[in-house]
């Protein structure tokens, strides 16, 4: 999401910049400073800066320079007026000279006037700043496809990273589920070394299928192997994946938390602390994807 665009064009007498910088953010908030005579463009503006952008926040700053100002500077007799009066009746008071100054009236707030020409022809200068917007646009867009590229490739490698460690973990599962039952079954031998009698294969059975049920991590590692399947397509059909992968790393981080809780096998604990980090990195660089 983040980004930056200087373009700039000379016109019919003035010229034409147009500042777009971009950086992160949840929702889309686009901010626009030009003219205040040119303020019926804003309108204009956020819907072209939303057509290019999704998400982030988007400052474009548009700045006219003219080559002879458009302004119409007139004198405030009225206000001049009141404030000789004034100064004349302070002169008296103190017994001082009263001698006021053209140069001393000209200091005073609101002798002068200036406003831009109201006959301003806006059509000419709206025709001249649309093709440097555009242009500017669309740096803007090619500058955070550079930087685009950069975070997609560390999100790959970093989930690169989770799916070698579901592998690992994956690798495990049987050796895990095995333990389990040899566990449950030394467990019958022990009562019935003393408590002579034969063993009830099918308690055996029952008793193991809960132990499997609370510690075996085969389901979740069957969603977190699909979360992560559904992670790399969405990068690929979506131009602008951001929130569903922001929802998909949730759901990762779910179900790798689950299998971390489930296990105490050593090998199993290490892919977890690896898959963790390697999402956290995942989810510091979603901050930049649209």
């Amino acid at each position: 999401m983040t980004g930056f665009a200087l373009k700039e064009a000379a016109g019919p007498g003035f010229s034409v910049s147009v500042e777009i910088k971009g950086c992160n953010g949840r929702f889309l908030e686009v901010s626009v400073n030009a003219p205040a005579w040119l303020s019926g463009i804003e309108a204009t503006v956020r819907q072209t800066v939303a057509a290019v952008c999704g998400r982030g926040r988007v400052d474009v700053h548009i700045r006219i320079r003219e080559a002879v100002p458009v302004m119409r500077v007139t004198a405030n007799v009225a206000v001049a007026r009141a404030y000789a009066s004034a100064i004349s009746d302070l002169a008296r008071a103190l017994g001082i000279d009263d001698t006021i100054d053209i140069p001393t009236l000209l200091k005073m707030d609101g002798v002068l006037e200036a406003e831009t020409d109201p006959e301003r022809d806006l059509r000419r200068y709206r025709a001249a700043l649309e093709p440097v917007l555009k242009d500017a646009l669309a740096a803007f867009s090619a500058e955070r496809a550079r930087e685009g590229a950069h975070t997609e490739a560390d999100v790959l490698f970093s989930l690169g990273r989770i799916e070698a460690a579901l592998a690992v973990v994956a690798e495990e599962v049987p050796t895990l589920e095995a333990a389990m039952r040899e566990s449950v079954a030394a467990k019958f031998r022990e009562l019935a070394v003393e408590s002579p009698g034969p063993i009830d294969e099918n308690r055996i059975l029952a008793e193991t299928a809960l132990l499997l049920t609370r510690h075996t991590v085969a389901e979740e590692l069957s969603r977190l192997s699909a979360h992560l399947g559904e992670f790399r397509k969405e990068t690929e059909r979506n131009e602008r994946p951001g929130k569903k992968l922001d929802f998909l790393c949730q759901e990762i981080g779910r179900e790798i938390n689950t299998v971390g809780s489930k296990s105490t096998m050593i090998r199993v604990s290490r892919a977890v602390v690896e898959m963790k980090d390697a999402l956290e990195n995942i989810r510091e660089q979603l901050r930049n994807v649209e």
